[in-house]
């Protein structure tokens, strides 16, 4: 079978999910909502967007730091086996493929994503690329559903990029890390993970603080998905949106501010929740790294640091990890 689909998700599961932890974030003493709620179809169209600014230079930074390390990594080790977290729509896999040069020669795809219909007409892309290529994909959260990745088939490459292992905090981040330990063959598998490094504070805040204001529309948004999930009256232009280097956590936050006190109601919940004039809701954290946290990090899940990419600025890195 050269196209596999294995649906892990449940419409009416979200649901509650959601409703639990908007009740959960809106009551407490310090409100907050969980950033994976930015990506309903117009938060991820907005996100696009972001990635395209010129002060956001994460995505480019990486996907050039890709198409430059990538040959040579890929003669030291070939996998049979490429596992991608939160894969999207599977633009940086390309490089991967060509790299390993997948229209000659046999490789497994199993991307893992929350979205349907992102992860299926990304899969279908790459085949229609690569003659050769063999998907099993995956829709779930990669938080809760990496069990469900099937066994490697052979040597296993698992790629997390784009920095996405910085939205966690660091005991969220230790357990993610030792599951996806867990998916590598012993000893022949190797993790590539995308880290935001340390860098100057005007180029960080800069980069969640866009001139074209689209970060902002992309924050408010979360307050749109609210107000479908749970029935709420938000209105996300009395929200200003506010992000900040927080230098002692080595990250940025970003928080939507309350212009004046308003009432919400939330009435799927029966919940009312006010808010001060000035109060916010902290909606993402996005932390940046060095290398020595990086492997004290890996460290900590019973992996090694083998290669260490860079770009020539030190905004971005790969981290090329094997089983400790």
């Amino acid at each position: 079978m050269r196209y596999r689909i294995d649906v892990h998700t449940d419409a009416a599961a979200e649901e509650r999910r959601l409703q639990a932890d908007v009740r959960r974030g809106l009551t407490a003493r310090r409100k907050s909502l969980p950033p994976k709620y930015f990506y309903d179809r117009a938060g991820s169209l907005l996100f696009e967007r972001i990635t395209e600014l010129p002060e956001y230079y994460p995505t480019r930074t990486e996907s050039a730091l890709l198409q430059e390390i990538l040959p040579g990594l890929l003669r030291e080790f070939l996998p049979d086996d490429i596992v991608e977290i939160g894969a999207g729509a599977s633009e940086k896999t390309h490089r991967v493929l060509d790299a390993v040069g997948a229209a000659r020669r046999p490789v497994r795809y199993v991307p893992l994503d929350v979205d349907r219909l992102t992860l299926q007409t990304g899969s279908l892309r790459l085949m229609r690329k690569y003659p050769a290529l063999r998907v099993h994909a995956v829709v779930g959260d990669f938080e809760r559903d990496l069990a469900h990745v099937p066994a490697p088939g052979g040597a296993r490459l698992v790629m997390f990029l784009g920095s996405t292992i910085g939205y966690l905090d660091p005991p969220q981040r230790r357990q993610l890390l030792t599951r996806l330990r867990a998916l590598l063959p012993d000893p022949g598998g190797r993790l590539l993970l995308g880290v935001d490094l340390v860098k100057d504070v005007k180029i960080l805040e800069a980069a969640y603080d866009d001139a074209a204001g689209v970060t902002r529309d992309f924050n408010r948004n979360i307050l749109n998905v609210v107000n479908r999930g749970v029935d709420g009256d938000f209105v996300p232009e009395a929200f200003r949106h506010h992000a900040f280097y927080n230098e002692a956590a080595s990250r940025i936050e970003m928080h939507l501010v309350a212009d004046s006190a308003q009432t919400v109601t939330l009435h799927r919940l029966g919940l009312t929740v006010r808010f001060r004039a000035g109060e916010g809701i902290w909606t993402e954290s996005s932390y940046k790294f060095t290398r020595l946290g990086v492997e004290a990090m890996l460290a900590r899940a019973s992996l090694r640091l083998e290669r260490w990419y860079v770009d020539p600025a030190n905004y971005f890195a790969l981290a090329f990890a094997a089983p400790a």
